[in-house]
C-alpha cells in the first residue's frame, strides 16, 4: 500500500506586528520579552519563556537586517533575500517612517543637524519616548530632507516616489521638510496649544500658494541652482507683499475698507461692536505681517506674529470661530471694492492662505 504525502516548503519572512512595534519603539530584547509576557502571550499560546525569548530575538535580528533596506524603501521592493508580500512591505515602510506627535512638535522648524540631535536626550526625557525611537524618527526626517531638498517638482510626489509612503504620511513629511527648510518658530510658549496637524495644515497651504512651485516659476537658466521649488518661499512674492501696506498707510483706503466690512457684517456678528472698535488694529496687524516677510527673522516668526496680532486679540474679546470666519471672508473680499487699490491678485494670494491658516490657528 502506497501513501501520498503533500509537502509545501516556503521561505516567506514572518513579520509579527506587535514585536515590530516594540522594536520601533526602541525597546531592548529583554524589555520586549517582559512586555510580551505581561500581555499574556504565554497563556494564549502555551509557549515557554525560553521559546518567547528565542522568538523575540529572531524577530529583532530580522528587523535589524531589514533596517538598511528601509532607509531606501525601493530597495526593499527589489531585493530577493527576504520574501515579504507587498502588503507586508508597505506595512514595514509605513510604520518605520511613522512618528510620534509629541516628538515632532519638539523638533518641528528646527534645523535637522547634529546640534538638534544632541538635544534628543532631553526630548526623550520630556516626551517619555525612548532615545532609540527619537533617533530613528529624527534620522528619518533628516534622510527625507536630504533626498528631496534639491529635487524639482512636487514635494509630496518626490517623497512618495523615493520613500513609498502613503499620501497622508508623505504630506506630513512634506510639512516637516518645509518647516525645517524655512525654520519657522514653533516652540514658543504661546504656540504650545497648536498641534503638529495645525502646522501641517498651514504648511500645505503655503506650499500650494506661496512657493515658486505654486506658480510654476521655473528658472529660465538651465544651470540655475534652484532648490526644490516646493521647499522655498517665492522671494519675489514676499518682496511684492510690501505693496499691501497701502491698505493701512492710506487713511482713506483704511476707512473705506472698514466701512465696507462693517456694512456687510452689521447684524451678522455677535461681536460686531468689538470688531468695529478693533478693525484698524486687526487690519494693521495682518497687513504688517505681510510687509515684514522680506526678512528671514520675520518669516521664521510668522506664526508667533499671527497669534500675537490676530488670534490673541480676538480670543481676548471672546470671538466665536464662526464670527472669525465671517470677518476674514468679508475682510478679504471687500478689498476688491476698493477702487484705489491695484494689487488684487497679490492680495488674494496672500489672504487666501492666511485666512485658512488663521482659522486653523484660532481655537475659541
Amino acid at each position: 500500500m502506497t501513501s501520498e504525502l503533500d509537502i509545501f516548503v516556503g521561505n516567506t519572512t514572518l513579520i509579527d506586528e506587535d514585536v515590530y512595534r516594540l522594536w520601533l519603539d526602541g525597546y531592548s530584547v529583554s524589555d520586549a520579552v517582559a512586555l510580551r509576557v505581561r500581555s499574556g502571550i504565554l497563556e494564549q499560546t502555551g509557549a515557554t519563556a525560553a521559546v518567547l525569548q528565542s522568538d523575540t530575538m529572531d524577530h529583532y535580528r530580522t528587523f535589524n537586517m531589514l533596517e538598511r533596506l528601509l532607509h531606501a524603501p525601493p530597495k526593499l521592493l527589489h531585493q530577493l533575500i527576504f520574501q515579504i508580500p507587498p502588503s507586508r512591505q508597505a506595512l514595514l515602510i509605513e510604520r518605520y517612517y511613522a512618528f510620534d506627535e509629541a516628538f515632532v512638535r519638539e523638533v518641528l522648524g528646527k534645523k535637522l543637524s547634529k546640534g538638534t540631535k544632541k538635544d534628543l536626550d532631553d526630548i526623550s526625557t520630556k516626551t517619555s519616548i525612548t532615545l532609540k525611537s527619537c533617533r530613528r524618527q529624527f534620522d528619518n526626517f533628516k534622510r527625507v530632507f536630504k533626498v528631496v531638498e534639491e529635487m524639482r517638482g512636487s514635494l509630496v510626489d518626490n517623497i512618495q516616489q523615493h520613500f513609498l509612503l502613503s499620501d497622508r504620511l508623505a504630506r506630513d513629511y512634506a510639512a516637516i521638510v518645509f518647516f525645517a527648510n524655512n525654520r519657522f518658530e514653533t516652540g514658543k510658549k504661546k504656540l504650545q496649544y497648536l498641534s503638529f496637524g495645525d502646522f501641517a495644515f498651514c504648511a500645505e497651504l503655503m506650499i500650494q500658494n506661496w512657493t515658486l512651485g505654486a506658480v510654476g516659476e521655473a528658472p529660465t537658466d538651465p544651470d540655475s541652482h534652484v532648490d526644490d521649488m516646493d521647499m522655498d518661499l517665492d522671494k519675489e512674492f514676499l518682496q511684492d507683499l510690501k505693496e499691501l501696506k497701502v491698505l493701512v498707510a492710506d487713511k482713506d483706503l483704511l476707512d473705506l475698507h472698514k466701512s465696507l466690512v462693517c456694512t456687510a457684517l452689521r447684524g451678522k456678528l455677535g461681536v460686531f461692536s468689538e470688531m468695529e472698535t478693533n478693525f484698524k488694529n486687526l487690519s494693521r496687524g495682518l497687513v504688517n505681517v505681510a510687509a515684514k516677510l522680506t526678512h528671514n527673522k520675520d518669516v521664521r516668526d510668522l506664526f508667533v506674529d499671527l497669534v500675537e496680532k490676530f488670534v490673541e486679540p480676538c480670543r481676548s474679546d471672546h470671538w466665536p470661530l464662526n464670527d472669525v470666519r465671517l470677518f476674514l471672508n468679508q475682510y478679504s473680499a471687500s478689498v476688491h471694492s476698493l477702487d484705489g487699490f491695484r494689487h488684487q491678485a497679490l492680495w488674494d494670494r496672500y489672504m487666501g492662505t492666511l485666512r485658512g491658516c488663521l482659522l486653523r490657528l484660532y481655537h475659541d
